[in-house]
């Protein structure tokens, strides 16, 4: 049976988080979005929970990674086609995110990568898997 994920993410600023998530096609779920979090839609079975800084921290001792200096995770998210790739880096760059790294096309897979608001990396990734190479 396949379970729901819960992706946490703490930001610095939430609205203009959301504004920028909103910008890439993202929906949000209301129910569970707040002054302090917001549940953004990824798919049906996954979510990011995009948590204000100050309410992240109430979820653990450590101290917040600073992720425009460090990397502490890599979100790869799927899509349909190439094209798919292109248009949600292109929008995650006009919606102030930035190109994480240069482009990659093996052929049988395709991605790009673009740093959110806050630094966090987000892999698109399009991928064929009848054309991967045989082992």
């Amino acid at each position: 049976m396949s379970k729901p994920v819960f992706i946490n993410l703490p930001v610095k600023n939430l609205a203009q988080t959301n504004a920028f998530f909103t910008a890439l096609g993202f929906s949000f779920n209301p129910q569970f979005s707040d002054e302090k979090a917001t549940c953004m839609l990824i798919n049906e079975l996954a979510f990011a929970m995009l948590l204000s800084e100050p309410f992240f921290k109430g979820f653990t001792p450590k101290a917040i990674a600073d992720a425009t200096q460090t990397t502490e995770v890599l979100i790869a998210l799927s899509t349909d086609s190439r094209d798919a790739v292109d248009e949600m880096v292109q929008q995650a760059i006009a919606a102030g995110g930035s190109e994480a790294r240069p482009a990659e096309d093996l052929g049988f897979m395709y991605h790009r990568a673009f740093n959110d608001l806050d630094g966090h990396i987000w892999e698109v990734t399009w991928m064929d898997p009848a054309g991967m190479p045989q082992q």
